[in-house]
């Protein structure tokens, strides 16, 4: 087998990073729009296009469809695998194709779906979320050919954006090409452009669905306004109760923990400000380093609200109202015991003796990586010579609930998170981009640690 030493690898990836940045272009241009069909013909030419890729780079890849719980047609997943020695170890590779809508295009400075340089960035719909993960995949083994060290299962999911519903069906109906001692998950980012980091925990999430009742029907609000409170006055009351004055949750056995193997670097508040567009005269909540407020103590947010529209209002008191309420849950917490607590302390809080009920909706397990096995030092060593600097690992708000799940089936393997986005990407929102510069190392940094991790 050939083998190449660091330097030759870095040659072959600046080599081939031309390449890469097509490829994303291209992928980009596909629209790959989930929630409009996961199983559209859309969707299916974006899972062709994974595949030629990843069969240019030496992948035995094809597209498969899932089959979803209650039976109907499901997304267009790609697998592959590139088997070189049965004693080494296996890793699986994952990404996904599917990104996000577009609902005002209006919103960005460029054409959303057609790759635009500016300076060192690339923007487009899915150029980080996770056609950037698809990238560094994809420049990885093309820079090692022939010297892959490793076994390499490949999985690009064609429905994260829509919470993945058939992927344990689809796992467990496809075990054994899912089987390995390692999982490189490419979905999720940086400290900054230019400081790498691994992901070291995600929060978990849980959501549920509230309703507030005051009267059997409206009334008048001059007529009995006053004694008698809207529901939409009751329902904020009640949201109010689930913190102090300070802004930390006070619900009993809602958990929250600190930064998973220590905090190397709290978060600079400016740039958290900054990059999520906070408006000058609003103080922070909670208390404790922005880290663990945003990475693994819980948060909760009213993500939907039933109510008249202002301009459709009208003098009476509204009988009831509805809110959708979404908990970020700490990474170790099981979320249908925080779905408990949260539900037990609302009923218990009606505010002056309102009908509340509590609909459970979904859950999602957090996540957290041991810091301390070989794996993960292996991947730090590479992401220190890619880049050129120290990483600083940290933690992630949002969740990626199939991570654990693939722990439950699979206890063996090791699981590490990385991924192209830094706080400037905008993932999921207008202007979404990846820094070309560090999508470059990262692209290093994964065919480094895969040189590694089969010596």
């Amino acid at each position: 087998m050939t083998s190449f030493n660091a330097d030759d690898i870095r040659q072959r990836v600046h080599a081939d990073f031309p390449r890469v940045v097509d490829m994303l272009t291209r992928k980009i241009a596909l629209r790959s729009v989930s929630s409009q069909g996961i199983d559209g013909p859309h969707m299916r030419r974006s899972a062709d296009f994974v595949a030629d890729e990843l069969r240019g780079v030496g992948i035995d890849a094809r597209v498969v469809q899932s089959t979803n719980p209650d039976g109907t047609a499901g997304a267009w997943e790609v697998v592959g695998s590139r088997m070189v020695d049965p004693q080494a170890p296996t890793v699986l590779l994952y990404a996904h194709h599917d990104v996000q809508p577009v609902p005002d295009a209006g919103a960005w400075d460029t054409e959303p779906f057609v790759a635009t340089t500016v300076g060192d960035r690339l923007y487009g719909r899915g150029s980080c979320d996770d056609g950037g993960g698809i990238a560094i995949h994809s420049g990885a083994l093309h820079a090692l050919g022939d010297a892959l060290p490793v076994n390499v299962k490949v999985f690009i999911e064609g429905e994260e954006e829509m919470g993945s519903p058939s992927f344990i069906p689809f796992i467990e109906a496809h075990r054994e090409e899912f089987a390995s001692d390692i999982i490189i998950v490419a979905d999720s980012g940086n400290w900054a452009p230019d400081v790498p980091s691994l992901t070291t925990s995600l929060r978990g999430n849980t959501t549920m669905d509230v309703s507030v009742r005051v009267l059997r029907h409206p009334v008048h609000s001059g007529q009995y306004g006053g004694p008698v409170l809207d529901a939409h006055t009751l329902a904020a009351m009640l949201i109010a109760s689930m913190y102090d004055d300070r802004g930390d949750l006070v619900i009993p056995g809602l958990l929250a923990q600190e930064p998973v193997g220590g905090l190397q670097r709290d978060l600079d508040e400016a740039s958290v400000r900054r990059d999520a567009a906070v408006v000058d005269s609003y103080r922070m909540a909670g208390t404790g380093s922005l880290a663990s407020r945003l990475w693994t103590k819980p948060s909760a947010t009213v993500i939907g609200v039933d109510g008249t529209p202002v301009d459709d209002s009208f003098n009476v008191i509204a009988d009831t109202t509805r809110f959708r309420l979404s908990v970020r849950t700490a990474p170790g917490q099981r979320p249908e015991e925080a779905q408990r607590a949260v539900s037990d302390f609302l009923v218990a809080h009606a505010p002056h003796g309102a009908q509340v009920q509590v609909t459970a909706l979904d859950n999602g397990m957090g996540w957290a990586m041991d810091p301390d096995t070989e794996v993960a030092k292996d991947a730090l060593a590479a992401l220190r010579e890619a880049y050129g600097v120290d990483p600083v690992n940290k933690g992630e708000g949002g969740s990626i609930p199939f991570i654990p799940e693939l722990q439950r089936l699979f206890p063996a393997a090791q699981v590490l998170v990385t991924g192209p986005e830094d706080p400037i990407s905008n993932a999921h929102s207008p202007n979404e981009s990846v820094s070309l510069s560090g999508l470059r190392n990262d692209v290093l940094a994964e065919a480094l640690l895969l040189r590694s991790l089969g010596h």
